[in-house]
């Protein structure tokens, strides 16, 4: 798919400094550079800056709000600055408790609260970011997502799977390392399959049942161990749905930090019409026309909302609706 790397959270060309990881003194040389900045995230929720919430709010390393960090910064790589080269890192602030919090609107599918910190500007708000990845630049939104997607598994991964002991955080955030067995673990990513699954004029949607209400989006899966791309796309539409599928083909991917999935999209062929929904795993299935989904994504249906701007769904549906899938 030639569109592919315009999805949201790709293409921008992000160079992560691989080399610099696990050189002596590199990572804090690089931490140490006049050109530095650091990326601070909130329990999950990065720092965007700007009264239209349209860039990131990156600080110096020895900016005062990043003394709430338990742990030292870790480096996504080099993208900041007026040249795109200045080493970016992201500090975890999740141990800093906002005054007034809405415990209850942070636990929810999407948190709509925005919460300042004393020692940023008033403009630097921590936010949700699926719902300002869209006014990001490409470089900026890359940048956010793999910060949040690798503070994630370091907050979920401080003790060695082999062994159990504490693990320490290594190659300048990019691994854990057990001295207690010696093993070392790395970021975890996890293969999600998403079909743009068509018959005809008519496209497959679903909804969870723990989505926003009237949201519909594409049918998606875990890829299982031992599995192909393809065998996945099959198995879990008709798992889903009970709608046989023929030929799969692969369009674009998109990493998805929640947790830390990548986005496997593809097309697939029914060969069936008939749904059969697993209500365990659906809500709701079923067949938006062309004409319908125009509605759908214009936001004039009356019950259906479309998937997220910015989503590797909403992507899809876009270019199949405009007959932009080569």
């Amino acid at each position: 798919m030639r569109l592919a790397e315009t999805v949201t959270f790709g293409g921008s060309g992000l160079d992560r400094a691989a080399a610099l990881r696990n050189r002596p003194g590199a990572a804090a040389a690089a931490l140490a550079d006049p050109s530095a900045r650091v990326l601070p995230l909130w329990r999950g929720k990065p720092v965007i800056a700007g009264e239209g919430r349209d860039r990131l709010g990156l600080v110096p390393p020895g900016h005062p709000a990043l003394a709430a960090a338990a742990e030292p910064p870790v480096m996504i790589g080099r993208g900041a600055g007026p040249d795109g080269n200045a080493p970016v890192f992201a500090a975890d602030l999740s141990a800093w408790e906002p005054a007034g919090l809405d415990a209850a609107a942070a636990a929810a599918f999407f948190d709509p609260t925005e919460q300042t910190h004393p020692a940023l500007p008033p403009d630097h708000r921590f936010a949700e970011l699926r719902g300002v990845m869209t006014r990001l630049s490409p470089r900026e939104a890359e940048l956010a997502a793999t910060a949040k997607a690798l503070l994630g598994w370091h907050a979920t991964h401080r003790f060695c799977a082999r062994c159990g002991a504490a693990s320490a955080v290594a190659a300048a955030g990019w691994q854990r390392s057990c001295a207690a067995c010696g093993a070392h673990h790395f970021p975890r990513t996890d293969p999600v399959v998403i079909m743009l699954v068509t018959r005809g004029n008519a496209v497959l949607m679903g909804r969870s049942a723990v989505w926003p209400a009237g949201m519909y989006s594409l049918l998606a899966g875990f890829i299982e161990p031992g599995e192909t791309i393809e065998a996945a796309v099959r198995r879990e539409v008709a798992e889903e749905t009970g709608v046989p599928v023929g030929a799969v083909r692969y369009l674009a991917s998109q990493p998805w930090p929640y947790p830390a999935s990548l986005m496997i999209g593809c097309a697939a062929e029914a060969l069936g019409e008939t749904i059969t929904r697993d209500p365990e795993e659906l809500e709701d299935a079923l067949w938006l026309t062309r004409e319908t989904m125009v509605e759908v994504l214009a936001g004039t249906h009356p019950r259906i909302r479309p998937p997220r701007q910015g989503a590797i769904a909403r992507f899809l549906t876009e270019a199949w609706l405009a007959d932009r899938l080569d």
